[in-house]
């Protein structure tokens, strides 16, 4: 046995010695998965140990070169791409239900008969109702291939049996445009959550229902919008930039510069433009942003973005597994790269760069923030001084809001009381509601949460073991009302009626739509 062991370590040994010369890293790479299925002691899952070698070798990249397994990657594909095969419902798990809170108009659902406020408790002859099943789970259940059939059993509130459903699965759309409302006369608003396939197809289909309504003027919202697409980016860039204006660039050691421009005049270059950002606006918001602030054509409101300025290909595997490798840097048309600094192999540490920001002050004061000389550019019109290595500064700058803040109010929402309340609610009262409230604006305008809702709120969050403290209430409670009445909104109308209510209580907002209704403001900021 002992000569066997020999044998095999020294012509390993004779092997690798022969060939050391041209023994390439990939070489070792297949060499040591060799050795390790042919001798370890145990069975060894090969598969795993290779995507464990893959994760490892591009955690010694940088933080967004990332490898996903073949379900990973659907999940992180399938929002970008713009739809889904499922039923076409939004829902809400209340008390452990399914409820249904909209059906997507011309959908599966619909068409069948589906209606808001039912409840799914079978999905394909599995109870999903009182068994604690996870969100995901049901939803494994509901979706499927298009033309596929999902079998539902229904409680419906007044209808004493159950009542089945068979549902042919089709593609739901997936929206990236969250709202788009007159915020004020003359002044639109149009909030975007990702850039994705059909993003800008989106936005040029609101910025049109916006002109109609007496559009002039125009807000972007894009607050925790972590980016997406870049071509999505550079599209909207193009309606509201001249011919020949440069939205960004990109270039790295492997890849040519690439450069994106306009190839025509916009149909919104004229008319002020305000785009609001935060700490969590990255990537494509990030361009975006800076083709705005670059080329002079709008205010930036908000908070210094995340810093991201890497760009990612994705090399798919056949098995549906995926690498998203970072091949070029982007740099906004003054010759900016945001990306904010890292060390290869500390992802953990480039995450909390957030954290830390906020411990710092950033988020309470723009003086806390120190940029060197050595990052100054300048906008390319009016030579306004911006900055690189690190996100996109903004021209206002707005600090958080934490007035509204309490403990009891962070346990009512961590516990779900607020939007479970606020689903009974517009469950029991739903007819009430419409005929009261026929449409958006007399709801808006018309409906106010009562002391007799707020009550019912905190007993719900006491059933949740949430113990009320009249203080704390006392802080929070204009914040409580504003999401009870946007949640109900939401509900009854569209999830741009939820935003047109909450963005009341968002300091950032207020910002922006004073400094757009005040055009000697807007002016003295973009020609300083």
């Amino acid at each position: 046995m002992k000569r066997t062991t020999i044998a095999l370590i020294l012509t390993a040994c004779a092997v690798l010695t022969g060939s050391a010369l041209n023994f390439s890293p990939i070489k070792k790479l297949n060499y040591a998965e060799q050795i390790i299925e042919g001798y370890y002691v145990d069975t060894v899952n090969t598969d795993a140990m290779v995507e464990s070698a893959i994760v490892a070798m591009l955690k010694n990249l940088d933080p967004h070169s990332t490898y996903t397994n073949a379900e990973e990657t659907r999940e992180l594909t399938e929002p970008l791409q713009g739809n889904f095969s499922g039923i076409g419902i939004q829902f809400n798990m209340l008390t452990d239900t399914l409820y249904v809170i909209q059906t997507v108009a011309g959908g599966p659902s619909e068409k069948v008969g589906i209606v808001p406020g039912d409840r799914i408790i079978y999905a394909q002859d599995t109870l999903i109702a009182g068994v604690k099943k996870k969100t995901g789970d049901v939803m494994k259940l509901l979706r499927g291939r298009k033309g596929s059939t999902a079998r539902v059993k229904v409680m419906r509130k007044g209808v004493p049996e159950l009542i089945e459903f068979n549902i042919v699965r089709d593609d739901i759309p997936i929206y990236s445009v969250d709202a788009a409302y007159m915020a004020a006369p003359e002044v639109g608003y149009i909030r975007i959550s990702r850039f994705a396939e059909n993003t800008a197809k989106e936005v040029e289909q609101a910025l049109r229902r916006l002109k109609k309504d007496g559009m002039k003027n125009l807000i972007i919202d894009l607050e925790d919008n972590g980016g997406g697409y870049l071509n999505a980016a550079t599209d909207i860039a193009d309606m509201f930039l001249r011919r020949g204006d440069l939205v960004v660039y990109t270039k790295g050691d492997k890849s040519r510069l690439s450069q994106y421009t306009t190839t025509s005049n916009g149909k919104y270059t004229d008319g002020r433009l305000v785009v609001m950002v935060n700490q969590y606006s990255a990537s494509a918001s990030e361009i975006l942003s800076g083709a705005v602030q670059d080329q002079d054509r709008g205010i930036i409101v908000g908070r210094r973005t995340f810093g991201k300025g890497l760009v990612q290909r994705p090399f798919p595997f056949p098995d549906g597994s995926m690498i998203r490798l970072t091949i070029a840097r982007y740099y906004t048309p003054s010759g900016r790269c945001i990306q904010k600094p890292y060390s290869a192999g500390k992802e953990e540490d480039y995450y909390s760069d957030i954290t830390e920001r906020y411990r710092h002050g950033e988020f309470s004061s723009a003086d806390s923030i120190h940029l060197p000389d050595s990052l100054r550019y300048y906008t390319l019109r009016n030579m306004r001084p911006v900055y690189g290595g690190g996100g996109i500064m903004p021209d206002r700058f707005v600090a958080i809001d934490t007035t509204f803040y309490s403990d009891y109010y962070r346990d009512l929402v961590a516990k779900g009381a607020v939007n479970r309340f606020a689903t009974k609610y517009i469950d029991e009262n739903r007819a009430t509601l419409k005929k009261q409230y026929p449409d958006e604006n007399s709801f808006v305008g018309g409906f106010t949460v009562s002391d007799e809702m707020t009550d019912q709120l905190i007993k719900t969050g006491e059933a949740e073991g949430v113990k009320f403290n009249k203080e704390q209430f006392a802080v929070s409670e204009p914040t409580i009302r504003r999401i009870i009445k946007a949640l109900i909104g939401r509900d009854l109308f569209e999830q741009s009626t939820y935003f047109r209510i909450a963005n009341e209580g968002n300091p950032i907002y207020r910002e922006a739509l004073e400094i757009i209704t005040n055009p000697d403001c807007y002016n003295s900021l973009l020609n300083p």
